[in-house]
């Protein structure tokens, strides 16, 4: 161990009495400082124009999307320094001839390569320094810096800075021209990031190039996760480049045949892919979350819902079809990125299999075959083939498929089958940017097969809002449309209509009733089934509209509530007199973290056309205000609206009186034990396809929606996905003081670095 000590410190007295050393790290520095530098101001000035800001270390090092400095800055450009310092380990002896003199000394040769190897370490944690400069600058100037995702940074990236000295360190043996060794390393080092894109087609070689692949790794240790696996690589890509180093020392010292020098290295390979393998297993993995928050680990309620479903496997069949807009997502070659979806649910349950079915068969794009007019399916489907490269046979044809299963009401897109215990629920993607499912729709798939589902009953017979429609007026986006994300069918719930002019009841297991906006009046048998199921403590959410007063008001005044007459306006010239904003009170906070958000934000919720709400606290019924409109641009507006050119003015000689008025109301009493819960609301509109569709992103009328039906089912469904909020939310320091940072750190630092570096040559040049 001493001779090893001994020859790394000889290493780097070369490597700091020459002025490359110091040049690399202060322009290593240089570059990181500056990238700190823009963002402190960037972060600085966005607070100090009082947008809010959150999650500053995150933000500051690891997100991808706001270039975190570990990331964007280091990462990128990381790989431009090692060689330049790996280059002349072996090769400037090898160039001296000094190595003969290496090979007679009774020196051991892994004692030269683990000595050399060991002071690249030291000059790695050089370049840590610098970093932990940059980390100790931003923890005066980040309140509560969150350290654990900044340590989990520099661990994996001293992991992959001595991965990449290894790697180095073999290059420099196989030439003695230093230059050539340099572009070596670099080849390795772009083969190691590529490779995991090469053979996607094939099954064993994309297992295998995935584990090669150097790719995604320390940007995983960077946002806060450390686990065994990928650490574990970063160990045997070590080991393996510093035998390979030692393996081709012994082959100069003592000549040996091609074929017993070959089987060292094949051997080595086949030894760190085996250990990798199963180092790489689902089960085999240790994880460690390092973020104050845990962002990087299932929510609690996530993890309580893998734990209900026990030790049993879970089947997660994916069907592609070949011939729809989604198959690309489902390819084999995106294969690998599924897997690392499904990483985070087999980190708590490792017996998730994921299978694939590929097959071929009618599309609801109307875009293929209007582009190929003339052919058959089968035609259509040998042309994507060839198109794609990829055999047909591998595809099931639309008879075998529809033989296994039938995905015509999924669309014949791609879809995913869970599979627990012979019960089966499907997981479906989506027509957004995000596509795939997030943790929310995992999980409420999830409880699908483990516990009994809500069930939401929409009342159908008087014209009410339909869940089967796509009609502006409708409400099908929201409940039934598989695609929508938002829609209950994926939240967890199961949607029912329900006519009540049959001889049927209400049931009394329904987690809710909804009437929406009735356009009929309701006969007497209807409605004495309405009042029982209200006696008996049902949940009920309640729609109406303007002009529709008389239809709902012998419901809701069982209930001390009345739809007032006539339609609030709203004295915006931004947007139609009817287009009503309506904000949550602090009732919303009893609602969930989705509505608690919207009031916390002062986001608005679309209430167009909508009727304001009076009640009375005589009843049996505690009633709360859940939604009002601005006092300030908002009045009740009796008589006829007519909806021209002219604006809307407001006219305080009339019966016009500007109000906070009430567009929402919660009810709740005790009931056989339980709390029964009744919304209503003004408007219908707020959940129709038009508001939906629209997506008017000033509002918050999903999240709303989400919080109203976490109300009903007293928190069961939808899935909330929650962790702690971030506290690393304010910049300590105001703007005056950029130029004071901006001064110390490209300044002062550098031609600090710049002077003990001189200083250090100048002696050793007199000495």
């Amino acid at each position: 161990m001493r001779t090893i000590f001994r020859i790394a410190r000889v290493e780097l007295s070369t490597l700091f009495y020459s002025p490359i050393a110091w040049f690399l790290l202060i322009l290593f520095f240089v570059q990181v400082a500056m990238a700190y530098v823009g963002k402190v101001e960037s972060y600085v000035t966005q607070q100090e124009l009082g947008r809010p800001l959150q999650n500053l270390t995150f933000s500051f090092f690891a997100n991808p999307q706001s270039r975190g400095i570990f990331i964007a800055d280091v990462l990128s450009n990381l790989y431009l320094y090692i060689p330049l310092i790996t280059m002349g380990l072996i090769s400037r002896e090898v160039s001296s001839g000094t190595i003969k003199l290496l090979y007679s000394s009774p020196l051991k040769l892994s004692h030269i390569v683990l000595g050399k190897y060991l002071a690249m370490l030291v000059f790695n944690l050089c370049m840590i320094g610098a970093l932990v400069i940059v980390a100790v600058f931003a923890s005066f100037q980040i309140e509560a810096l969150d350290w654990g995702i900044v340590v989990a940074g520099l661990f994996g990236i001293f992991l992959l800075l001595s991965a990449y000295a290894a790697i180095g360190l073999f290059m420099s043996c196989l030439s003695s021209y230093q230059v050539v060794a340099a572009i070596a390393t670099f080849a390795v080092f772009a083969l190691l990031k590529l490779v995991g894109s090469l053979w996607q087609d094939y099954d064993f070689l994309r297992d295998l190039t995935d584990y090669l692949s150097i790719s995604g790794r320390t940007e995983t240790m960077i946002m806060g996760l450390l686990n065994t696996r990928d650490m574990g690589y970063y160990v045997l890509i070590t080991v393996l480049f510093l035998s390979f180093a030692w393996f081709k020392l012994q082959g100069e010292r003592k000549k040996v045949g091609w074929v017993v020098s070959l089987g060292k290295y094949v051997v080595a390979v086949v030894v760190v892919l085996g250990i990798g393998y199963v180092t790489s297993t689902p089960g085999y993995i240790g994880y460690w979350d390092t973020t104050r928050s845990n962002m990087n680990t299932l929510s609690v309620n996530t993890q309580q819902t893998l734990k209900a479903i026990g030790k049993e496997p879970l089947e997660v069949t994916n069907y592609i079809n070949l011939l729809d807009g989604t198959y690309w997502y489902g390819s084999p070659g995106s294969r690998t990125g599924d897997k690392k979806r499904w990483e985070r649910y087999l980190r708590f349950k490792p017996n998730i299999k994921l299978n694939y079915v590929y097959y071929y068969d009618s599309t609801f794009n109307d875009y293929v075959y209007k582009a190929n007019k003339g052919l058959t399916l089968d035609g259509i489907a040998e042309k994507y083939s060839k198109s794609y490269k990829i055999g047909l046979d591998r595809f099931k044809k639309p008879a075998e498929i529809r033989k296994e299963i039938n995905l015509y009401p999924e669309k014949n897109r791609l879809v995913m089958l869970l599979n627990f215990k012979g019960k089966k629920t499907f997981l479906r993607t989506f027509d957004d940017m995000q596509f795939w499912p997030s943790e929310t729709e995992v999980t409420a798939a999830l409880r699908r097969l483990t516990v009994p589902l809500p069930v939401i009953a929409f009342l159908q017979g008087e014209e009410e809002r339909r869940i089967d429609r796509m009609g502006d007026r409708h409400y099908k986006l929201a409940t039934s449309e598989i695609n929508v994300r938002a829609a209950l069918i994926n939240q967890g719930f199961d949607v029912v209509g329900l006519s009540l002019q049959k001889d049927e009841e209400i049931p009394k297991s329904l987690a809710a009733l909804v009437i929406a906006d009735p356009r009929a009046n309701f006969t007497s048998e209807v409605l004495a089934k309405i009042n029982r199921y209200i006696d008996e403590g049902g949940n009920l959410l309640l729609a109406g509209e303007p002009g529709k007063q008389s239809v709902l008001n012998p419901i809701l005044g069982k209930l001390g509530v009345q739809l007032t007459n006539g339609i609030i306006v709203q004295g915006d010239t931004d947007y139609a007199p009817d287009e009503v904003k309506s904000l949550v009170t602090s009732l919303g906070t009893e609602f969930g973290r989705s509505v608690t958000r919207l009031l916390r934000l002062a986001k608005p919720i679309s209430t167009r056309n909508v009727a304001g709400l009076t009640h009375t606290d005589s009843g049996a019924f505690t009633i709360r205000e859940l939604l009002r409109t601005d006092a300030e641009k908002t009045w009740n507006k009796t008589g006829k609206l007519v909806l021209d050119s002219a604006d809307i003015v407001y006219n305080p000689e009339a019966e016009d009186k500007k109000a906070a008025i009430p567009t929402a109301l919660a009810l709740t009493r005790k009931v056989n034990g339980k709390e029964q819960r009744i919304l209503v609301t003004g408007d219908a509109d707020f959940l129709s396809n038009a508001e939906l569709a629209n997506g008017y992103s000033g509002t918050g009328n999903a999240d709303f929606y989400q919080g109203f039906l976490g109300w009903f089912t007293y928190g069961q469904f939808p899935i909330e996905p929650t962790w702690p909020d971030p506290i690393d939310n304010t910049m300590t320091i105001k703007g005056s003081s950029i130029t004071s940072i901006r001064w110390v750190m490209l300044g002062l630092i550098p031609a600090l670095g710049l002077i003990a570096g001189t200083v250090l040559l100048i002696r050793r040049k007199r000495k």
